[in-house]
Formats: C-alpha cells, structure tokens, sequence
C-alpha cells in the first residue's frame, strides 16, 4: 500500500476497555431518526493524524512491533494501514496542525478477535500497558489498554453476541480480519476493524452532529458511550469524558479524517450543514489529493481527503477501489 499525504494531512497545508456502560440510558434528547449510510457522499476509509516530537521512533513501533503495513512514507508522515478501510497516519509534530504537547484526547481502539493472544504478545514484547487483561464471562466486550511510544491509547478490543452489540455484530462478521506478519507481529493475529474514541463535555449535540453528517443511526449504545460506522471497517466512538479513559480537553492532539472519492460533495454537505470550516475552500496539496478541514461540536478537528489518480497514488486508490 502506497498512501499519499501532502494534503491528507492538511497539516501540511478510542474510554476504558469498549468505554460502555449498558446499564445507563443517557439517550440523547434530539436524536436524529435512523438514516443510512447512503445519505452521505460516501467514505472510502477512516483515519487519524496523531503527532509526534519522534516520528521515527513512532513509525519504528507500529511497523516492528503492532506490525502495520506502511501505506506511504512522506519523512514528515507515516500512513499506516491498520484494517481494510481504516488508516492510521503518524505526523512529526513540527510540520502538523497540532503539537506533540497538546491533549492526547483519542483512543484507538484496534477490534481483534484474539484479544487473549495480542496481550500475551505485546506483555512478552515489553509494551507499556495501562491495564490488565481481565477476562470475565458475559460482558459485551474484552479488552486491555496499551499506550504507544509518546502516550496515544491503544485499546485491543473484542466485541461478543450481546444484546447491546446486536447491530454491530452481523457488520463484523462481514468483514475479512487483515493479517500481516510484518515486524515481529505473530501471522496469527488479526485486526477486524477500529473504532475511534473521542471525548466530550456533552454527548447529546454530539451525537446530533455525527448523525446529521454522516447520515447514520446510532449503532452501539454503551450508556455513556455511543458508537457510529463510517467505513466498512472504521467506527467513531463518542464518550463522556468524565468518565472515559480521557477527559474532555480544550485542545486535542488528534486530527479525524475521511478519506473520500468525493471531498466537493462533502464540502457542499458541510456547507450546508453549517459547520466551522477551518479552511475556508478545498485545497490541492502537491498536485496529489484535495482536502479540506471543518470542526465537529466540540472542536476535534475534522478533514476529509481525496487522493488523485497520479503517480505515487496507485496503491492507495487501489486499496481504495478507486481504480
């Protein structure tokens, strides 16, 4: 995979294990009516900027150790392909939008099968981990916490047949884990999926704005956390920050961003929906991808990315069926 950047980072230019609660009933009070993902111009892929003062030595871990696939290598940036339409782009923080500093108010939460062998892995492998792995008969979901070179949240999270996971179970099971081999990953451990966890002061207009934008139900309710597909593979997970492994922040070291065939529908779509822009127009970055960037409610920056078909594109538009 050969993912490009310039624009995609128009820096240039996920709560405790599942976060959830599903004893306690925070429904928002202006839910937006169930709507389809066919409402939106389409999202080909999920991902996020994280920054970093190293992002060498961040690229080194998440190749050798969690052995991802390199999508692109722009020196200043790293895209990392973490599942089939999720992506995980690491930024020196001296060219990025946010610094190395800022907030770390994101969990990655990496949707795995074999939660019982990627802890037996990452413990043997010396990775600083948050929180033990506790097995317990019943819940919804099974999980630990493992914190990356400069302090992102990883969760390596199993979702069960439960009663709260009964929509999200059949969108799973439709998907093809991605097992790579690469660095000292065993071949045996896959990745399903990932969810995204950002946190708020306030989860109702929260959850309003994600579902106007998208156009998209709610698809996992956790109580104080709620959680919305917006690709095949890739979930945004919305959680109360007082509660959550974060808390809610001012500033935030994460940029969310989609990845799209068609960032001038989603412009038109933002527009129209009212949002902040932080870039006034759609910019072409390096002749390579168009992107722009808006703010969601609360002020998690928000970019949306097309990638042209030129040269040093091709895998990524491949992967991203658009060749």
């Amino acid at each position: 995979m050969r993912v490009v950047a310039r624009g995609v980072m128009a820096a240039v230019v996920m709560a405790a294990v599942a976060c959830g609660s599903p004893d306690t009933d925070t429904a928002p009070e202006e839910a937006m009516p169930v709507a389809t993902a066919a409402d939106n111009p389409g999202i080909q892929a999920t991902n996020a900027f994280y920054y970093y003062e190293d992002v060498d030595a961040a690229w080194a871990f998440y190749t050798d150790v969690l052995g991802l696939e390199t999508a692109a290598d722009f020196g200043f940036a790293k895209i990392m392909r973490v599942a089939g339409a999720s992506f995980l782009t690491l930024v020196d923080a001296a060219e990025g939008m946010h610094s190395a500093e800022e907030p770390k108010s994101v969990t990655l939460a990496i949707v795995t099968e074999q939660v019982e062998e990627w802890w037996a892995y990452l413990s043997q492998s010396g990775v600083t981990l948050r929180s033990e792995f506790n097995y317990q008969e019943g819940r919804p979901h099974d999980g630990f916490v493992a914190v990356d070179p400069e302090g992102y949240y990883l969760e390596f999270e199993r979702f069960n047949p439960h009663e709260e996971n009964v929509d999200l179970m059949p969108v799973l099971d439709a998907v093809e884990p991605v097992f790579t081999g690469i660095g000292s990953r065993p071949a045996e451990l896959g990745i399903t999926g990932t969810v995204f966890w950002l946190y708020y002061r306030d989860l109702a207009p929260n959850e309003a704005f994600y579902e106007r934008l998208l156009g998209v139900g709610l698809l996992v309710d956790q109580g104080w956390a709620k959680v919305y597909q917006a690709s095949a593979t890739g979930f945004v997970g919305l959680v109360d920050g007082a509660r959550g492994l974060h808390q809610a922040t001012e500033d935030k070291g994460v940029t969310l961003s989609f990845f799209t065939g068609d960032v001038d529908a989603w412009f038109a779509r933002a527009q129209a929906q009212g949002l902040e822009l932080r870039t006034p127009e759609i910019t072409d970055e390096s002749e390579r991808v168009r992107v722009f960037v808006a703010y969601d409610a609360e002020g998690y920056f928000l970019e949306w990315d097309t990638f042209l078909d030129v040269e040093g594109n091709e895998v990524l538009l491949e992967a991203l069926g658009g060749r």
